[in-house]
């Protein structure tokens, strides 16, 4: 294995370059490292985390090298704290993959956890006819302390993006992996800032488990319907918002929050299957805001389950004031597709349509 170490704005890679000639027939992964605790060394001034240069990252896994990948990677400058993470960035993460897509048998993506999931869902939607593995994973604890998780993910996380049979990729999909799970991207959530199983996905089945043999969930892993050259499409609108539903939620404020100029989208976390207060302000309002052409997405607060609309009174008004059913995406699934689809330049009855309808496996069926 080779494995060589690039800025960003500097990686250059073409089927010319000696180092790719001379490995042409080895399976070759491409590490993006865009921040999170993986990378971080302790300040002892302040006590608090800072990014390392990623050099020293790859000196604390020398377990990389027993495998007969080549192994490159890109660094992005400066490294982020996941919660700096924004759609720009998300353009960025994609377009690199892009621009190496032809030179590489899959990707892993190192990734800070706190906002780990949005960025899977993002990427997700960004890439069609996707025919290889994206994973991304990161860490708990950082890579140079002795109990770190951020070893058996980066190592698992490579070989998982290396697997095919009959020659093609395992698992060609956005995927996150972390604690010997790999799941969809879009089906998953950060669920504990503490434990190393931080990560976990209800509504649907883990793709891969990581035991003595990595087994794989064939049935449950998503292929494209489409067999055609990749297309990314980088294009977000972030005029949106997510508003959760608690009891006593004030009028005002409500308001407020549906009267904010350009506001063309809400991601809106009910109770139960779906369900709002039965009180004239809060329906009124929702409907007032529909007829100005906002689009209303209705989500469960539930970690598992579904939105069903009108099974309830309290859902049925959303129902008949043209709110859609988000049925059973994660949060973040849902407010990144938002963004995807207000950014497509469609109509509001067809992004609605595209609301309802699974783009990357992220509703069931």
């Amino acid at each position: 294995m080779r494995v060589k170490c690039l800025e960003f704005d500097k990686l250059q890679t073409n089927p010319t370059n000696p180092m790719i000639s001379e490995n042409i027939n080895k399976t070759s992964i491409l590490i993006i490292y865009t921040g999170g605790t993986i990378g971080m060394v302790q300040r002892p001034e302040t006590g608090t985390l800072a990014p390392v240069k990623f050099d020293q990252i790859l000196k604390e896994v020398p377990e990389l090298n027993k495998f007969n990948y080549n192994i490159q990677t890109v660094i992005f400058n400066p490294a982020l704290d996941s919660s700096n993470m924004n759609p720009s960035l998300w353009v960025k993460i994609a377009l690199t993959i892009k621009k190496n897509y032809n030179n590489f048998d899959g990707f892993v993506i190192l990734h800070g956890t706190d906002t780990m999931a949005y960025t899977a869902s993002a990427l997700s939607y960004m890439f069609e006819n996707l025919d290889k593995p994206i994973i991304l994973t990161g860490s708990q604890l950082p890579i140079g302390t002795i109990r770190t998780d951020g070893k058996e993910n980066l190592i698992t996380s490579v070989e998982i993006a290396a697997a095919k049979e009959a020659a093609k990729s395992k698992v060609p999909e956005v995927c996150i992996y972390f604690d010997f799970k790999l799941y969809r991207g879009n089906r998953t959530v950060k669920r504990d800032s503490e434990q190393f199983s931080a990560f976990h996905s209800v509504n649907y089945p883990e793709l891969a488990v990581a035991g003595v043999d990595i087994r794989f969930n064939s049935e449950f892993i998503y292929h494209t319907e489409n067999k055609g050259i990749l297309k990314v499409n980088t294009r977000f609108d972030d005029n949106v918002v997510i508003i959760k539903m608690f009891p006593g939620i004030n009028e005002k404020v409500f308001k407020a929050i549906l009267e904010i100029p350009g506001l063309k989208g809400i991601v809106l976390e009910t109770f139960g299957s779906g369900n709002v207060p039965t009180v004239q302000w809060l329906t009124g309002c929702i409907k007032r805001a529909v007829k100005k052409g906002i689009v209303i997405l209705n989500i469960t607060q539930c970690e598992g389950g579904r939105v069903i609309m009108g099974q309830y009174e309290t859902s049925l008004e959303l129902l008949n004031a043209g709110v859609v059913s988000g049925n059973d995406m994660t949060s973040e699934a849902a407010i990144t597709k938002l963004m995807f689809l207000l950014g497509q330049g469609l109509s509001n009855s067809e992004i609605k349509m595209y609301l309802n309808k699974s783009l990357r496996g992220e509703i069931s069926e």
